[in-house]
């Protein structure tokens, strides 16, 4: 059987998951042949882990031209994912970049170019979230028009509680020069990536970050955002990491449905059984007072389906992986392409703009005024530390 080869480059605490998957089989097709790191520490842990089965560098371009591995997963700081992508490709390798795709879109726009000017080559994003059967299940029925047209959504996603601790574990981290922002680049990347591909891209954002108001950070870790779609629906979007009992729900309303999905493992899909404006048009004063206080109409308005999976924590990576083999060895579809990667990227980017702006960030936005604002961030916070 014919096996991808695979290099990881960055082994700490992502990227030693993805080697370890590898390196036990627990990918079919799939063997981990190289890794690749600058931190004396994880190399140590290579070499302990691996011994000689496993090749090691600690120039990631060193790896690239070994000829040891057919594809490369990248798993370092987020800068790095798409100037290391853009040589990977241009190496003629496979490429998988963990999340996020960049921190800002001109450069994942380039990774994007040399992807597509190597079509023969698999080209993914680990948006691991979108092997989760309940999601996968809700953008089926969005986009086939089971909930009618979008009027509203709301994703509450507190659950990401990070202590001061995990700030101080790492110097890059939590910066803007080193990871390039805080909750929006590194924790909800897979819910902007989930709200953007079951929902699409809003036309516009307007929002409020607060900047290391409960933790001792230059980034933000708290967020409050308001969309508005093309079509002229509303969202709002509200994370942070400062919320110890957290929260995880997603709504998403039709003139035809709705759609409420609590920790990602529970749906409750409510179908009309005519659409709002029908019943706009129909339902008596006594019928709306039943339905405000609770009780119920003189009709049956909606059909409830409840949905409820398993736990997918720990499995939903090697999915992916599995996936880019999969892609790799027989051409299947991926289940998130590398070229997707600039759509969360792009959503997180616009609200970071809103609030440096203080204005709505149209979307498309100016890019290039995205790039000077991040280095002047970069720069205040270089000052600040000195």
């Amino acid at each position: 059987m014919k096996m991808v080869r695979f290099g990881i480059i960055g082994t700490g605490f992502m990227g030693g998951n993805h080697a370890a998957w590898l390196h036990t089989g627990n990918i079919s097709g799939a063997c981990l042949t190289a890794v690749c790191d600058i931190a004396p520490a994880r190399l140590d842990w290579a070499r302990q882990t691996f011994g000689d089965e496993v090749a090691i560098y600690q120039d990631y371009h060193e790896l690239l031209s070994s000829g040891k591995v057919d594809a490369v997963l990248i798993a370092t700081p987020h800068y790095l994912h798409p100037v290391i992508a853009i040589d990977a490709l241009e190496a003629g390798l496979h490429t998988l970049v963990e999340k996020p795709a960049g921190v800002y879109t001109q450069k994942v726009r380039e990774m994007n170019a040399v992807a597509a000017a190597h079509p023969n080559l698999v080209f993914g994003m680990m948006f691991n979230q979108r092997t989760n059967p309940l999601y996968r299940k809700i953008k089926e029925m969005v986009s086939s028009g089971e909930i009618g047209e979008l009027r509203h959504v709301n994703w509450v996603i507190t659950s990401w509680y990070r202590p001061q601790k995990y700030y101080e574990q790492s110097a890059w981290r939590a910066t803007w020069g080193g990871e390039g922002g805080g909750v929006l680049a590194n924790q909800a990347p897979h819910q902007i990536d989930l709200l953007q591909w079951i929902c699409g891209m809003p036309s516009s954002v307007s929002a409020h970050l607060k900047y290391g108001s409960h933790r001792k950070i230059t980034v933000e870790d708290d967020v409050l955002a308001t969309l508005e779609y093309p079509n002229g629906a509303t969202g709002v979007f509200v994370t942070c990491t400062h919320d110890i009992l957290g929260t995880d729900r997603f709504e998403i309303f039709g003139n035809k449905g709705k759609i409420v999905i609590e920790n990602s493992r529970k749906a409750t899909i409510r179908i009309l059984r005519r659409p709002e404006e029908e019943l706009n048009a129909t339902l008596t004063f006594d019928d709306v007072r039943a339905l405000v206080r609770g009780t119920g109409s003189g009709e049956k308005l909606y059909d409830e389906t409840v949905l409820d999976i398993p736990d997918q924590w720990g499995v939903q990576h090697q999915q992916v992986l599995s996936n880019f083999t999969d892609a790799v060895l027989n051409g299947v579809p991926l289940i998130a392409p590398g070229q997707e990667g600039i759509k969360g990227l792009t959503l997180a980017n616009a609200m970071y703009l809103s609030s440096w702006t203080g204005q709505p960030a149209a979307i498309p936005f100016d890019e290039s005024q995205f790039y000077r604002l991040l280095q002047k961030k970069i720069e205040q916070e270089k000052e600040a530390s000195v």
